[in-house]
């Protein structure tokens, strides 16, 4: 497809079609296409893709916003040379606006493509999200009943959640929302995947600089970490671990007093056991 002359036009011309069907078979053909890093880096970029896929996702029926979201997001993927210009052409808001669709599909899409987009992202992309999509909302998603809406969600947040000056700028006006958030989650029924992705977004937050104390003076989420430093299951073990590894970390201020905390609670003890342990990947 790519080398044969002029194909690459047709197939993007066909995104303008007044045709549903011819609309639909173009976006497919598209999607497929970039699922390849080199044709995101080439092809895709050479002609622009990102400009009629904008126009597409503007306004289209449901069975073409599905695929042509889910290519957005192989758009937006941190080497994609087209993230840059569908970021200034308004996609943030465009996509918050698919996570409150009624279509699981559709809210998927929104928010994994945000997800994608706040991947090692600068401090104004992850506020301009944030604002965009609202803490309310936010919310909502990681009660979303759809499992595919929760995991990316909470994929999201560790993503806005990461370097540690953006950590303690998010959490030091979203902090509450979010350790309330946190504390639902792990208290709820849920799979140990997605009580692992929000171990691991405590873990985040742990490693910021002020943000730890947020954590530290939570009596509640500290017995929740101990609570899973002695689970059955080894990924929410070393999830949990890499919490209490951020807390403990001896070259930053205020380390003592929190490893006194930590051993008063029986933590440490908990860490010793650990070390014994024939799974190398707890005894490392």
């Amino acid at each position: 497809i790519i080398e044969t002359e002029n194909m690459m036009d047709r197939i993007v011309t066909g995104l303008s079609e007044s045709s549903v069907k011819v609309r639909l078979a173009a976006v497919r053909c598209l999607h497929s296409l970039s699922r390849s890093v080199q044709q995101l880096r080439t092809s895709f970029q050479d002609h622009a893709v990102w400009k009629p896929l904008m126009k597409v996702l503007q306004n289209a029926p449901d069975e073409i916003l599905v695929v042509a979201s889910s290519m957005l997001c192989n758009l937006l993927l941190e080497f994609s040379p087209s993230k840059e210009p569908i970021l200034e052409s308004g996609a943030v808001e465009l996509l918050c606006g698919l996570t409150q669709s009624e279509n699981p599909a559709l809210r998927v899409n929104g928010i994994w493509a945000l997800m994608n987009m706040a991947f090692q992202a600068e401090q104004k992309i992850k506020a301009d999200i944030l604002r965009s999509l609202s803490t309310e909302q936010l919310f909502r998603l990681l009660s979303d009943s759809d499992l595919n809406v929760l995991m990316k969600t909470l994929g999201l947040l560790r993503n806005l959640l990461s370097t540690r000056p953006h950590i303690d700028k998010i959490m030091s006006t979203h902090g509450k929302q979010i350790m309330q958030a946190v504390t639902l989650i792990l208290e709820g029924e849920h799979n140990i995947e997605v009580k692992e992705q929000t171990l691991c977004i405590l873990a985040n937050i742990a490693d910021g600089t002020t943000a730890k104390e947020l954590i530290m003076t939570n009596d509640d989420i500290l017995q929740k970490i101990k609570y899973y430093m002695g689970h059955s299951h080894v990924k929410l073990q070393l999830a949990a671990m890499f919490c209490i590894s951020n807390l403990i970390w001896n070259e930053e201020e205020g380390s003592q007093e929190r490893q006194d905390k930590l051993r008063d609670m029986g933590i440490v003890d908990i860490l010793h056991k650990l070390s014994q342990s024939p799974d190398s990947n707890l005894c490392d």
